[in-house]
């Protein structure tokens, strides 16, 4: 059987593979697991439940919160909040568990199911292993006075949330308008009315979920209409957010894109300036832009690589005490303020360094000087042979001599299905290009099934 937990809980199609019988299933079993572990000992246990706007989520959410309180777990029920949101109040509050209902960016008929532990930091992989060992099992049910409680938020947890994130900003945003996609997701209410709280003008698109409307053509893996609005609203700059509003992207105000790579730069040289930045070091992953690289050893700062996915950024950046990291995709970590990518928290930051400075965000960006960049996927193929077939890794060291201190070449293997991607970033796009393709050819050819 395949294991249920991925890189971000467990996620499929709701109904199908994400059931209300195993959300409620698994709750009970993080209920007991954690109980072993002694995370309740001497007190009642609590926990958090969020979800973001998909209309699956009404029905796992409530699974979830019958599997906690049949387990004993007193229940609060914050309702449609991001995931970043619920990871603070799971700290903030002092409970001993968060859940969340979310697939993130993926399209709306997919969702999800992601546990906290106590402090809003996502479960160790033993732990999730234990869970999952552990599903069904035969147990002794609490009777009477013993059974969880399940509380109705009425809005407190959303204001404490805004409160925290208003907080964080070193300068405020007077006098800055910001166009705001919420994706219809999460971040609906709670995104737009940071940005209000911190000051700013703000125009909002994008914000009326209806259960079935999150991600479809819109937030930050679709910003055409925000780049748009932004253009015609005469903006400052626009941010937008994904479902569950863990990641954020911007547009400026001539409705050019500004990546999270762009953003991270940003951010870690204001943080340098003012002395924040600690170990003077960014946390990135191996798809971060080689010009990423460049503008940061320019500005006197190190980085850290890791894997693709945000939770390896987090390992990295807690085993290393490191303060920033973060995604090309716009998943951005403050380790000071969050547990987690937060999206809104990153367009605060973002508006925050332009309001100080009296700078546009064009120029601001502009010190990221993002190289061209393409990936080939090479399906069919065994991806275990990458690092070890002596023509690819000949064929590789040769584009990579070829492309000099301009260039570089990544090479990598899918951990789920037969293919490796091919990503070569270049000084013109037709050099990435050409290269990436030359070795897509040497893969298939070596490598394919």
């Amino acid at each position: 059987m395949a294991a249920l937990f991925g890189t971000d809980g467990v996620r499929g199609l709701a109904n199908r593979d994400v059931t209300a019988e195993l959300a409620l299933d698994l709750s009970v079993a993080a209920a007991h697991v954690l109980a072993t572990q002694g995370a309740f000992e001497g007190h009642r246990p609590r926990a958090v439940v969020g979800r973001d706007s998909r209309a699956s989520g009404e029905f796992l959410s409530a699974a979830v919160n019958a599997g906690l309180a049949s387990a004993g777990v007193d229940v609060i029920d914050v309702g449609v909040l991001p995931t970043p949101a619920v990871a603070f109040l799971t700290k903030h509050i002092g409970v001993d568990l968060g859940v969340m209902l979310s697939a993130s960016h993926n399209p709306m008929p997919d969702n999800g199911i992601k546990f906290l532990s106590r402090g809003g930091n996502k479960l160790d992989d033993d732990l999730e292993a234990a869970i999952e060992a552990r599903l069904r099992e035969p147990w002794e049910r609490p009777v009477g006075v013993d059974v969880g409680r399940i509380k109705t938020d009425t809005g407190r947890a959303g204001a404490q949330y805004i409160e925290h994130l208003v907080d964080t900003i070193p300068y405020p945003l007077d006098g800055l308008r910001i166009a705001v996609d919420c994706a219809n997701g999460a971040a609906s209410e709670v995104g737009p009315e940071a940005l209000r709280e911190a000051g700013a003008d703000v125009v909002v698109i994008n914000a009326s979920p209806d259960g079935r409307n999150i991600n479809e053509k819109c937030g930050s893996t679709h910003p055409e209409q925000l780049q748009v609005t932004t253009v015609a609203a005469g903006a400052d700059l626009g941010v937008a957010f994904d479902g569950d509003a863990d990641r954020c992207i911007a547009v400026d105000h001539r409705g050019v894109v500004v990546d999270g790579d762009q953003i991270m730069g940003m951010l870690a040289m204001a943080m340098h300036e003012r002395g924040e930045l600690d170990k003077n070091t960014l946390v990135i992953t191996v798809m971060s832009n080689l010009g990423l690289r460049l503008a940061l050893a320019e500005a006197g700062i190190s980085y850290v690589d890791t894997a693709v996915g945000d939770r390896y950024v987090l390992e990295a950046m807690r085993t290393g005490g490191y303060v920033l990291g973060g995604e090309q995709s716009g998943h951005i970590i403050f380790a000071k303020h969050s547990t987690t990518g937060d999206g809104v928290l990153t367009a605060l930051q973002l508006a925050s360094r332009v309001a100080s400075t009296s700078r546009a965000l064009t120029s601001l960006a502009s010190v990221v000087r993002r190289l061209p960049q393409t990936l080939v996927n090479v399906s069919g193929v065994d991806r275990a042979g990458v690092k070890t077939d002596p023509v690819l890794v000949e064929a590789v060291d040769r584009a990579t001599d070829e492309l000099g201190a301009t260039g570089r070449v990544l090479l990598r293997s899918s951990g789920t299905e037969p293919l490796v991607r091919v990503m070569v970033e270049a000084g013109t796009q037709t050099d990435a290009d050409r290269v990436a393709h030359e070795l897509a050819d040497v893969v298939r050819e070596r490598l394919s099934l």
